[in-house]
């Protein structure tokens, strides 16, 4: 199946409603893709997923290739066959996770020195390695090594990164094309031929930084662009202003993907810059803790006031979790430590942020996406009675 993106209709605030084609599978956009880190959604099985409705998975290359290693998953028939996962999955480069290891890196133009958090091992992750692996693992979308800054980088910190971003992108392509002796591409004789990789729009929070990569990596001319370096710490506003500015600039037949974003409240605002593609960890994350999303709030199970609530997570939930279970009963479980308390509070939350999404295609079909992401905002902010 090949890889290409269809536009069927653009919101008056500037959303699209778009359906993308990968080898495995097509996905409705604007999508949501739960973060699958090591090759798992945690406490969702593949099999659950799939009876939501996810459509396209985000799995990890710094994970994966620490543990069980890339070889190992590209001898078992590439990440699909190993997770037993039927659609389409995207793998990020481990710029972010390189990002995060602050103290434990060393970053050059060649590429990225680092220690493992695992067993403090040293590794070196270039944008060659970073496509190698991703290829062994098979996904349908490879994100280009990208140099990642914290929030309250300057403009001369923010402008070395950009250009590292580009040079690396670069090479990440020109890799990919790269020949075997036997004539094919790195790209042909990975576990997924029909692999497309998407450049990542860096900057920080500099507006004309932002313009820069943008049009750097339209140049270079991907099938595919991720906006990077958001929901580091910075306001709201901020994001959705920078995620906008690059958002103009990249080609109106090209898919557009935020990296790790948001809360459910934020979502509407991410698509109305013309983003299809969205992935965070807070569902699951928040699930593990006892926080549950709904269409009036957060909910945070294991307080006291739900030890004896009849109600279910939320009333205008239809998942399997709010048709089937008390508040009191999740409560319960979480304060008892049970496994199942992560199980059914992330199976609610993925639920609910797949629901928000559907929704939001829903609206935009009907060129109402304004009026919906008002009624949303107001329950969200009057909470529950």
């Amino acid at each position: 199946m090949d890889f290409h993106f269809d536009v069927l209709k653009t919101d008056p605030t500037g959303a699209r409603l778009g359906r993308l084609t990968t080898p495995h599978g097509t996905i409705d956009t604007p999508a949501f893709m739960p973060v699958g880190t090591a090759g798992t959604v945690k406490g969702l099985t593949q099999q659950a997923l799939n009876e939501l409705g996810v459509q396209i998975l985000l799995g990890n290359t710094y994970h994966l290739y620490l543990r069980p290693g890339h070889e190992r998953i590209r001898q078992l028939g590439g990440l699909h066959r190993f997770m037993s996962w039927p659609g389409a999955i995207l793998t990020d480069s481990g710029g972010f996770q390189v990002f995060s290891l602050a103290d434990l890196r060393k970053i050059s133009d060649e590429g990225v020195v680092f220690r493992s958090h695992l067993d403090g091992s040293e590794h070196f992750l270039t944008p060659e390695k970073s496509i190698e692996i991703q290829q062994a693992l098979g996904s349908d979308i490879a994100m280009a090594f990208d140099e990642c800054i914290e929030y309250s980088a300057d403009h001369e910190r923010a402008a070395e990164a950009l250009r590292r971003t580009t040079l690396w992108a670069r090479r990440c392509r020109e890799y990919a094309g790269a020949r075997h002796h036997d004539g094919r591409t790195n790209a042909e004789a990975s576990t997924n031929p029909g692999q497309s990789i998407f450049g990542i729009v860096q900057g920080g929070m500099h507006a004309e930084l932002r313009r820069d990569s943008a049009r750097q990596l339209v140049d270079l001319d991907f099938p595919g662009y991720a906006i990077g370096g958001l929901a580091v710490g910075e306001p709201h506003s901020l994001s959705i202003e920078m995620a906008a500015i690059a958002a103009e600039l990249l080609p109106k037949d090209r898919p557009r993907y935020v990296m790790g974003v948001g809360l459910p409240e934020q979502l509407v605002d991410y698509v109305s810059c013309g983003v299809d593609m969205m992935d965070c960890v807070l569902p699951t994350r928040n699930a593990r803790n006892g926080c549950l999303f709904t269409s009036t709030g957060r909910v945070n199970i294991g307080n006291a006031i739900y030890a004896g609530d009849p109600r279910p997570p939320d009333e205008r939930c239809s998942c399997m979790v709010c048709r089937n279970y008390s508040r009191a009963y999740l409560r319960h479980l979480f304060q008892a430590n049970e496994i199942l308390a992560s199980i059914l509070n992330s199976h609610h939350n993925v639920a609910f942020f797949l629901d928000i999404m559907g929704k939001i295609r829903q609206a935009i079909a009907f060129g109402e996406l304004a009026d919906f992401s008002s009624e949303f905002q107001a329950r969200i902010e009057a909470g529950e009675p």
